[in-house]
């Protein structure tokens, strides 16, 4: 949401320009001269492993309500992507778990999101998930429902996962979805 009002000052004579020396265009106020950044969102979350199974969350709330994804939520100021990671996985499923390693950050510059995924490993599971999720499951590698994993980014990470974990060496990957498809660099 662009603001009206500046921040700063009050006044209502917000305008796009650029400021002296950036190299973007910035929304900057005509009476205080402030500058207001604009900047991707970070979702952070985690692939969470149990005997063999990966945990999956139904979503309860748009956008694509029943489709499922990996536990994963918007990083909170003051939080760290670890710690953003593990309260999304116990806000949306009611399980504790403890990150073993980062696996994979992706940009999706289309809408202004960055993606920070770690492996992780059960603590407890409670069987009490949150507002946004309908259901919560740990499924096989056949088991999972991949035609209702609704982000293909997601998707795709999840499939290289299995297929490392099938092999027992992980990679940690960059990436982007400039084309609709994660491209991972190693």
């Amino acid at each position: 949401m662009v603001p009206r009002f500046c921040s700063q000052c009050g006044a209502g004579d917000l305008y796009r320009g650029w400021p002296a020396g950036d190299t973007h265009e910035r929304l900057m106020c005509r009476e205080c001269g402030h500058i207001y950044y604009e900047n991707p969102k970070v979702i952070t979350g985690c692939i969470v492993e149990q005997e063999g199974k990966y945990l999956l969350c139904q979503r309860a709330i748009p956008p694509n309500a029943g489709a499922w994804v990996l536990p994963a939520g918007f990083l909170e100021n003051g939080e760290t992507t670890e710690q953003a990671a593990l309260r999304e996985v116990w806000e949306e499923s009611g399980v504790r778990a403890e990150i073993i390693s980062p696996y994979s950050i992706f940009s999706v510059p289309m809408i202004n999101e960055v993606y920070i995924i770690f492996r992780a490993v059960v603590l407890e599971i409670t069987g009490q998930h949150g507002p946004e999720t309908a259901a919560c499951r740990f499924f096989s590698a056949d088991e999972i429902p991949w035609d209702g994993i609704c982000y293909p980014a997601i998707r795709q990470i999840l499939e290289r996962y299995i297929t490392e974990r099938q092999a027992g060496v992980f990679g940690i990957y960059v990436g982007n979805d400039d084309t609709g498809m994660v491209h991972f660099i190693k």
